[in-house]
């Protein structure tokens, strides 16, 4: 576990200040990667897992990648806000490896840290307020960052120490959805195991086989342990590591389907089509549009 801990990768998207007011309404927002606020004045209300939060001073927000989240300013407030990608070595994100809490208080060097952000990246603000526009020529972010890293290993360094400091407010030390100890056991490194071989065919009578048991025992015991069955679970990260590659690299449609694992491009359009509401090329030039 230390292990894939210390492969954890962040790579910064957009940071900056907003003073927000009713204009601040928006709906079925979900994205690729994870969003930070610290609201330092007024309320406002934000919603995702199944939660709603009244957002208020001096707490910071927390919202995962690929998860749906809607957004409500019924006055005004005004907050600090980051974007970045994480991912973990096996192509899996942090939030499966460790529960989180999605609302914790500021403490005062942490406030520093978001204000030190904005000012070592002052062209990272985002222009336009809707979330669903927070995706902004990502390929030229990233690349940015590398050359970056490349020419000022100083601010490089610190810009990661900060992103590390402020995630692991909100990190638990356990892992997530832990329901049952024994089931847990059963099959202690499935998501693992899936995360890695997402390229390959994945059957679920050969991932039953490896843990031992039928197949339709280890679809319920999957389905009780991680929420969903492994058919839907195993599409779900294969669509969503398309969406990384969709909004970070320049690869073909039927390259990124490929990497993904699914040899039919039909097949994958109409699976990545069900899950996000759109066609991958659809999915693409939205996320390319200038805000």
């Amino acid at each position: 576990m230390l292990e894939l801990l210390q492969s954890l990768k962040i790579s910064l998207l957009h940071t900056g200040f907003a003073k927000l007011g009713k204009e601040w309404d928006y709906d079925n927002v979900i994205s690729p990667f994870v969003r930070l606020f610290y609201v330092t004045k007024g309320t406002a209300k934000l919603y995702h897992n199944q939660t709603t939060f009244n957002l208020k001073e001096g707490y910071m927000y927390l919202i995962p990648s690929y998860v749906y989240n809607r957004y409500k300013c019924e006055d005004y407030h005004e907050q600090y806000y980051i974007s970045f990608f994480e991912e973990i070595r096996t192509g899996l994100s942090l939030f499966n490896l460790r529960s989180v809490k999605y609302e914790v208080p500021i403490q005062n060097e942490d406030a520093a840290l978001f204000k030190r952000l904005t000012t070592l990246y002052p062209k990272r603000k985002i222009i336009n307020n809707d979330p669903k526009a927070y995706v902004h020529q990502p390929q030229e972010l990233l690349a940015f960052n590398k050359k970056h890293a490349q020419n000022s290993t100083q601010r490089y360094l610190e810009t990661q120490g900060i992103l590390t400091v402020l995630l692991s407010r909100f990190i638990e030390n356990e892992a997530p959805n832990t329901t049952n100890a024994t089931t847990t056991s059963r099959i202690p490194d499935v998501l693992f195991y899936i995360a890695e071989h997402l390229t390959a065919p994945l059957e679920i009578k050969d991932l039953a086989n490896k843990y031992h048991v039928s197949t339709d025992h280890f679809s319920r015991i999957f389905l009780k342990e991680f929420g969903m069955r492994p058919n839907l679970y195993i599409q779900t990260k294969r669509i969503e590591r398309a969406q990384l590659l969709l909004c970070t690299t320049a690869y073909s449609l039927e390259e990124i389907a490929h990497k993904v694992g699914i040899e039919n491009f039909s097949y994958f359009s109409r699976t990545f089509k069900k899950i996000t509401g759109t066609t991958p090329g659809k999915y693409r030039k939205n996320q390319h549009l200038s805000p």
